[in-house]
């Protein structure tokens, strides 16, 4: 028993030890957790504490912040007020001195306008807006003068001798004005000496148009007229540019020569006199359109670039006088009375009007200049129309001719020599006639030359008919006749020459093609009946006077039955070779 209860006193003695312990381990826990809780509490409260702190740091370095925002924004408005400072200085100054930093400060300001106005909370923004805008305002008004000043400065009218010299050697008068000396060759061109390989070398030459403004200053004025437009000072600019340059380019055709006359003026005019006339005008035109206009085309396109209507109407309100006073003659020669002499010298201006036509056309571009282009073209239709009633009343004349002239003795009448002579020039306008032709005439161009001849041929033969029954002697009636006759025979390369025109025609002709046979039948019936009875009564006629001639074939190469025959293979669609081969089967 002793021993159960000395066994079981060490147990309680560990467990009342184990109590203990975890008695001290509670006992330390409740002192951490006191301690603990208490440090929680300290913290809270010095957090509290240096809330305020916090705060004030945080707004510390917002205004920091925002202190340095303002002082770059107050950065860039004073730079900016700088530069309009110093832009309302050299506004203040004027642009005479130094033009190109006059406008670069005309931009400056639009610039300060564009930032101040944009930025409202500048409280001095508005007035500064206001100030910029009435300096541009005077500005730009200083500007007009400026370009005025200096394109008045610049623009001399061009002395004759200065647009001569852009001509070809062929074409400078050989001394003197052309006002005294005739055309651009030192002949008259209304006298007939007139070729058509002098016409193709015409089309060859090349113009280098004269500076009518010096290069350097182009840009200049091109850079006054961006402010000016931009400015929306566009009409101010257009009529300073008109009232300077329409003066000076009008002087120029006044030093040249060119006179503004009427259809009076016309009239009264000795023929002599009005041939010569119409030789300057002819020469006037070229160098007009080819040098002058041309010129101040280019001086237009450069200094207004960018602005093409405004360039179009300057042009147009610049060369408007000036178009009209040379447009003006012309219109007055083809509204004055016809006569046969006149013929030849509307060819003439005919022919300038239409090597012109192209050039007008491109220099008188856009709507502005319509009315001129209008002008032009309806002046060229006008000499076309009033030269094919010229025709049409030589014609009559020739038929009708009562000219009381005495030929005694049976040679060759007035008369005759004058139609040879006149239908001889005729042929050298070939080409010029060909495009009048085409004005109105619906047929074949060619063909046409070739029937207003045998008409004219066919006229002079009634004429003559009527002259010999003058004659109380037949004798002497027959002898005029073969005389008048044999003339006209010497004269039978026309003959010749509707051969190579009727060839050239029926071959070009020949390659055209119309799929519909009723059209095609008819374009060639068309053209069959005019030249046909035409044909046939001239080589009745006139025939068998050079069958004994030699080499007679050159002449009457071809009979009505054979052009009956080339007239029907028109318009088949050939091959050239087929053509050539029926050429030369034809005969």
């Amino acid at each position: 028993m002793g021993v159960a209860v000395a066994g079981v006193d060490p147990l309680t003695e560990k467990a009342a030890k184990m109590r203990e312990s975890l008695q001290k381990s509670q006992t330390i826990t409740d002192d951490v957790v006191s301690i603990l809780g208490s440090f929680d509490h300290r913290l809270s409260a010095l957090e509290t504490a240096m809330r305020p702190t916090q705060i004030r740091t945080h707004s510390i370095r917002k205004a920091h912040e925002n202190i340095d925002k303002t002082l770059k924004a107050a950065e860039v408005i004073l730079v900016h007020f700088d530069q309009y400072r110093q832009a309302e200085a050299k506004i203040l100054k004027g642009p005479h001195d130094d033009l190109e930093n006059y406008l670069e400060a005309i931009d400056q300001l639009r610039s300060n306008i564009q930032f101040f106005g944009s930025n409202k909370g500048f409280k001095s923004g508005d007035s500064v807006v206001n100030h910029a805008n009435n300096l541009i305002a005077k500005a730009i008004s200083k500007l007009e003068d400026e370009f005025k000043q200096l394109l008045s400065s610049y623009s001399q009218p061009v002395e004759p001798e200065r647009l001569f010299d852009c001509l070809p050697n062929s074409m400078r008068p050989s001394s003197g004005s052309p006002g005294n000396e005739g055309d651009s060759t030192g002949k008259k061109p209304s006298s007939n000496h007139h070729s058509e390989s002098q016409n193709s070398n015409i089309d060859a030459v090349v113009y280098t148009p004269p500076a009518l403004i010096p290069p350097r200053i182009l840009p200049l004025l091109h850079d006054l007229t961006k402010q000016m437009v931009q400015a929306g000072h566009q009409q101010q600019l257009a009529k300073i540019y008109r009232d300077t340059r329409s003066n000076v380019l009008e002087e120029s055709l006044h030093k040249l020569g060119v006179e503004k006359l009427s259809k009076d003026d016309v009239q009264k005019l000795q023929w002599e006199i009005l041939e010569a006339k119409i030789g300057n005008w002819i020469h006037f035109m070229r160098i007009a359109v080819k040098l002058l206009f041309a010129g101040e085309r280019k001086v237009c396109d450069q200094i207004f670039e960018g602005f093409d209507s405004l360039s179009d109407q300057c042009f147009a309100e610049v060369t408007k006088n000036s178009v009209s006073m040379l447009l003006s003659f012309g219109e007055a020669i083809a509204r004055s009375k016809r006569s046969p002499e006149k013929l030849f010298v509307l060819l003439d201006m005919y022919e300038i009007m239409q090597e012109l036509r192209s050039e007008i056309e491109t220099l008188f571009k856009g709507k502005s200049c319509n009315e001129i282009r209008e002008a032009a073209l309806g002046l060229t239709k006008r000499l076309a129309q009033t030269a094919q009633e010229t025709f049409g009343d030589f014609e009559e004349a020739v038929e009708k001719d009562a000219t009381k002239t005495a030929v005694t003795d049976g040679t060759v009448h007035p008369l005759t020599s004058y139609v040879i002579n006149y239908v001889k020039f005729l042929f050298d306008y070939r080409s010029t006639l060909k495009q009048l032709f085409q004005e109105f005439a619906n047929g074949d161009d060619t063909s046409q030359l070739a029937t207003v001849t045998m008409q004219i041929m066919q006229a002079l033969q009634t004429n003559l008919d009527g002259k010999s029954k003058q004659y109380k002697d037949p004798a002497l009636t027959h002898l005029f006749l073969m005389n008048n006759i044999h003339y006209i025979v010497r004269s039978v390369r026309r003959f010749k020459t509707f051969n190579i025109m009727f060839e050239e025609i029926h071959q070009k002709q020949s390659q055209w093609t119309v799929p519909d046979t009723e059209l095609r039948e008819s374009l060639r019936l068309a053209v069959a009946e005019v030249l046909l009875p035409a044909y046939r009564s001239f080589v009745k006629r006139f025939g068998p006077l050079v069958e004994n001639v030699k080499n007679s074939q050159k002449f009457i190469k071809y009979t009505a039955e054979d052009l009956e025959r080339m007239l029907g293979e028109f318009f088949e669609g050939k091959s050239i070779n087929e053509t050539k081969r029926g050429d030369f089967n034809g005969r």
